[in-house]
This record gives structure tokens, C-alpha cells and sequence, in this order.
């Protein structure tokens, strides 16, 4: 199957395809940004993938030079009982990729997770606010340069 995944995604999106990887059987591919709303349609909607369920929304903070951040999907068909993980790179500057609630509506609160925690923005996100944190606070905890301690004084704290 993940042969079939590799080169439908080739052939409908020759430019988008940046790589694939497969361990243990399970599959990574990695596409454009710009890209991953046809892509992530077209996975849902080809009867010989339907990747149907949207299982989870992950960023990842590599703390390299380019491409610092990457955002992780994985995907499940119920019909072939099979997961993918499809990914992105993102980088510092401008940490955005294009929201997914239009493809699988149950993004929406995954997004905003991964927003809470990196900074990652969804364009188009029909509501994208914190979920864990204070709106008013101006870090992103799961940061790798977000100090272990927090940052003294950044969040008032209630008092006993």
C-alpha cells in the first residue's frame, strides 16, 4: 500500500512531493506548505487511498538553521486500515501553514494546540486563539528554546 500512496502522490503532485520515508512499514511523505490543502483533499477523496480520519496534529521545533519547525499529520483510512504520516517544514520567520478544517473539520482544535504550544499559525483558521495559555502570554512553552524553569514573572500566578 505504501508503494500505491508514493506514486499516486507523485503523479498528482509531481512539484509537491519534497520526500518520502517508510519505517517499520509505516510511511512518512513530506510536501510544500503551500501545497498541503490539495494534497491532504486529495488523499481524503481518492477512492484508492481515502484517508478519512484525521488522527492527530503534531509540531516539532528540530531547533535547526532553516525549516526550524515541522508540523506532522497522521492520517488513517478506515477503509484500508491504514495510517500515513504526512509533513511539513516550517520555518522561523514565518511559522504558517494553511489550515486544514476545510478537508477534516476535527483540525480545528488540533491546530489551535499547536499553536498554544509553538507559535505554528494556521491561515484561515476559522477561530485561532490559545487553548492552553493566557492570551495575553508571549511564549510558546514546547519550544525548545523556552526555559525548563518557565520565565519568572511571565504568568501571574494566583495567591494563596
Amino acid at each position: 500500500m505504501n508503494q500505491v500512496i508514493t506514486e499516486r502522490l507523485q503523479a498528482r503532485f509531481p512539484a509537491s512531493v519534497r520526500g518520502s520515508e517508510e519505517f517499520r512499514n509505516d510511511l512518512t511523505v513530506t510536501v510544500r506548505t503551500a501545497d498541503l490543502p490539495a494534497v491532504a483533499q486529495f488523499l481524503k477523496d481518492d477512492p484508492t487511498l481515502a484517508f478519512d480520519m484525521l488522527i492527530d496534529i503534531v509540531g516539532v521545533d528540530r531547533f535547526r538553521e532553516a525549516e526550524r519547525f515541522e508540523v506532522n499529520y497522521t492520517l488513517y483510512s478506515l477503509e484500508h486500515k491504514k495510517y500515513l504520516r504526512l509533513k511539513v517544514l516550517v520555518n522561523e520567520e514565518d511559522p504558517t501553514v494553511p489550515t486544514l478544517t476545510g478537508v477534516w473539520p476535527g483540525a480545528n482544535w488540533h491546530e489551535r494546540e499547536t499553536f498554544d504550544m509553538f507559535g505554528i499559525k494556521f491561515a484561515g483558521h476559522p477561530d485561532l486563539r490559545r487553548l492552553y495559555m493566557p492570551e495575553e502570554f508571549e511564549y510558546f512553552p514546547l519550544r525548545k528554546d523556552f526555559p525548563l524553569m518557565g520565565i519568572p514573572d511571565s504568568l501571574p500566578l494566583p495567591r494563596r
